[in-house]
């Protein structure tokens, strides 16, 4: 049988490491990923903007 091809993403380690560095929660960080995509320039942009409105 052969192997699932791995889907790319974030670990739970950088998401929290994200969520940590932003103020946003990561629940937030993973939207913000399936809005954005997986660059972190991008994440950490829009979830300081997220966490700032609060």
């Amino acid at each position: 049988m052969a192997k699932e091809p791995e889907r790319p993403g974030l670990t739970a380690e950088t998401v929290r490491a994200l969520a940590r560095d932003s103020g946003a929660t990561e629940q937030q960080i993973r939207e913000i990923i399936s809005l954005v995509g997986f660059d972190r320039a991008s994440i950490l942009r829009e979830a300081r903007l997220v966490a700032k409105d609060g």
